[in-house]
């Protein structure tokens, strides 16, 4: 279903600014879904390195240059995308989403706008459902459940609903210790499936399923979700992969790891050119989007951001959310004195000192939820 255009309308003055949908949906969330959706691994250290290596780097303006028109868009497998900026895979949506229609919501949104969603596997409902609302760009992301027979049958059900690439996560062999959940007793639903035998498939999981994956399927775009060393980015390229997306779950896998934009220039080294690069990890502002694409992205990849428009206001407020981060970006794009995401280079970005403390919402120094900011 389109997005509402007159429930569009109605959200152009009740969202003026990004942590205005932080606040609506911590208002609207249930406690224990709203702790899954802001919180990390263990001592959190990884998200927070995520949002301090990206504090950590300034921008280089340069100036009397014509900017009177600029061109916010790109392109991503040949298509034409309005950002450079996708829905990244969030397992649970249902539990999100306005409506509880989860990520058909999210599809929507992601369409309404014109950018691709990325759909994963432990999200409801499922890859037909989500395909035939998002008309758009679509990327369907597996977590390994099954044998090989399992992984083939994923993908031919994501070839035939039409979606234009298939992503394996790579960095969750293990489900890491989510102290949030933990203290709170709080089993999620969407992981009944990761259990037991299901979770040994994803921990078996190995080059040599890429290979098969790449070998039964080389025209299918391949990406891979959770690179986080220019090594294992070396390999991948090696296995023909497209999309090296580097990634560390939103500091929710591997504590005491490092921010995405840290890893980015090695990986950016490591391929070489002979796959995209794409990342997410605490990017949350136009300028952020910016500093990834200096350092070598082709894609910067939103998740927390965007679920906290869609349990805001559903698909229309992901469509507001991503105008006001558009308006954002071009606005970066003008004051650097560039006109496309084709100027943008590492000669744009510089290292410096983080202003702000980092922490999940660091990002939105205005946001006022609690005495603790989250």
């Amino acid at each position: 279903m389109p997005v509402n255009p007159d429930h569009l309308a109605q959200l152009q003055e009740k969202y003026l600014a990004l942590h205005e949908f932080v606040k609506a949906a911590k208002n609207r969330l249930d406690a224990n879904i709203w702790d899954y959706l802001v919180g990390a691994t263990e001592t959190e250290a990884t998200m927070r390195r995520n949002r301090m290596g990206i504090d950590a780097l300034a921008l280089r303006p340069r100036v009397l240059r014509d900017v009177s028109s600029i061109d916010t868009s790109s392109t991503l497998f040949g298509k034409k995308v309005r950002l450079p900026v996708l829905l990244a895979p969030v397992g649970g949506l249902e539990y999100m989403a306005v409506g509880a229609n989860g990520a058909v919501t999210a599809g929507e949104g992601a369409t309404g706008f014109g950018v691709p969603i990325m759909l994963s596997s432990v999200s409801k409902p499922g890859l037909e459902e989500v395909a035939a609302a998002a008309t758009g760009m679509k990327i369907y992301q597996l977590y390994v459940r099954g044998d090989a027979a399992s992984v083939e049958d994923s993908i031919q059900r994501a070839i035939g609903s039409g979606y234009d690439a298939f992503c394996l996560t790579v960095d969750t062999a293990i489900y890491s210790r989510r102290e949030r959940d933990i203290v709170r007793r709080f089993a999620k639903p969407w992981r009944a499936s990761a259990t037991g035998d299901a979770q040994r498939y994803q921990a078996m999981l190995n080059w040599d399923d890429v290979k098969r994956i790449k070998d039964k399927h080389p025209t299918l775009p391949l990406i891979l979700k959770g690179i986080g060393t220019g090594e294992d980015a070396l390999i991948a390229c090696q296995h023909g992969v497209e999309v090296v997306y580097v990634s560390n779950h939103g500091g929710r896998q591997l504590d005491a790891g490092r921010g995405s934009i840290e890893v980015l220039p090695e990986v950016v080294q490591a391929v070489g050119g002979r796959a995209k690069v794409w990342v997410d990890g605490g990017f949350s502002r136009g300028t952020d989007i910016v500093k990834a694409l200096c350092l070598g992205a082709e894609c910067v990849g939103l998740g927390r951001l965007y679920c906290y428009a869609l349990a805001a206001d559903g698909a229309a407020g992901v469509v507001r959310l991503l105008e006001i981060l558009e308006n954002e970006f071009r606005s970066a794009l003008g004051l650097l004195g560039v006109t496309s995401v084709a100027e943008l280079g590492p000669g744009f970005v510089a290292p410096s000192m983080p202003t702000n403390m980092p922490h999940v919402h660091s990002a939105f120094p205005l946001l006022r939820l609690d005495d603790s900011g989250y």
